[in-house]
């Protein structure tokens, strides 16, 4: 039976990331605090959510590429580039959160309504909310910057593809807020934000910063092999992570998610499982499918599109689909030329992401 809970070799590798993360963060935080002590505030912010949670996937794909590879596991530079990915990751999280308007994420306010809090409950000048929303961009601008830094990419095939993962994020990003904005429901369309905006940054990526960074002699065999099972993994995690942000589920909530369960659905996310929806959904179904993307969405209305991806079969047909990638993923990681130790530790590790409740 396929776990839905985490392996737990993953602690062991998410720890030693953390740990690097906290002596990078807390050396620069007594830095810019000897400069003014208020500059302790945005470092602080980047360590608390940081520290908050999170599962620590593509340092995870990064160490799976690096050792997978031939690399030694109790590499500095393997710490950094993992401590590097962590922190692009919560750059991103904090500008996606701007741009959402999210107020939560894993389970606390998000640093942009932490900052606007801030601003009304000290009574300073100026506009709350946009003084929030600036110092979450700013801090994110930061943890970009000191990503850069640990990732240190030396190498010019390394440093390609860290620029590549950075753009390919953005372009995403991008595509994920036209598509809100449109109200984009074409399979097609929502298919490619998923891919780019979390599938490839996600898998593909790490596995091969990981594998470049141990500078292997087949490199030119092993990145389209890991590909083979990152692209397709890839898509299957952001489609679970679709799942998760549209329904609500005993063995989730909104703490164990990072954001409102629904919200998804009220920011109009240019999703596979809505574009499916749409696709099956009769016209009647289409009127409550409509109601997607509206800042007033109630409870009630999230409910009745619910029933309807689940009327179509749109949720049952997505199921299948994360199966089927799972699958094919597995078979390809099979056939790489790495170690075996990582080939059993990526098939297991395919098989939570795509079946994870969290």
């Amino acid at each position: 039976m396929v776990s839905s809970h985490p392996p737990s070799w993953l602690r062991d590798i998410a720890s030693r990331v953390d740990t690097r993360l906290g002596e990078f963060l807390s050396a620069e935080t007594v830095r810019w605090k000897s400069l003014d002590p208020d500059l302790a505030l945005p470092l602080d912010e980047i360590n608390r959510l940081v520290s908050a949670g999170g599962k620590r996937l593509r340092p995870t794909f990064c160490y799976l590429g690096f050792v997978g590879a031939g690399g030694d596991e109790n590499s500095a530079k393997l710490v950094d580039a993992q401590a590097a990915l962590e922190l692009l990751h919560a750059s991103a999280l904090l500008h996606d959160d701007v741009i959402d308007g999210s107020p939560t994420r894993r389970g606390e306010p998000t640093s942009h309504a932490r900052y606007t809090k801030t601003h009304k409950d000290n009574l300073w000048a100026s506009e709350a909310r946009r003084f929030g929303e600036g110092a979450a961009v700013l801090i994110g601008d930061l943890a970009f910057v000191y990503a850069d830094q640990l990732m240190n990419a030396t190498n010019s095939d390394l440093a390609k593809i860290w620029n590549e993962m950075r753009v390919e994020l953005n372009i995403g990003q991008y595509l994920d807020l036209l598509g809100s904005a449109q109200r984009e429901r074409r399979l097609v369309k929502a298919e490619r934000v998923s891919r780019y905006k979390s599938g490839k940054y996600t898998i593909e990526r790490p596995l091969h910063l990981g594998a470049t960074l141990a500078e292997t002699k087949i490199a030119d065999r092993l990145l389209p092999a890991l590909s083979k099972y990152g692209l397709p993994l890839g898509d299957a995690f952001q489609m679970r992570d679709d799942v998760l942000g549209a329904f609500d589920f005993a063995e989730s909530d909104r703490s164990l998610t990072g954001k409102p369960v629904g919200d998804d659905l009220r920011e109009g996310k240019p999703t596979p499982l809505l574009a499916m929806a749409f696709e099956r959904a009769d016209s009647a179904q289409r009127q409550i499918l409509d109601l997607v993307g509206s800042v007033d969405l109630s409870d009630q209305d999230v409910n009745k599109i619910q029933e309807v991806i689940k009327q179509t079969g749109a949720l049952a047909e997505l199921e299948s689909k994360i199966s089927a990638l799972t699958v094919e993923a597995i078979a390809a990681i099979k056939q790489a030329p790495i170690t075996q130790s990582a080939i059993n530790s990526l098939i297991e590790l395919a098989e939570f992401v795509s079946q994870r409740t969290t």
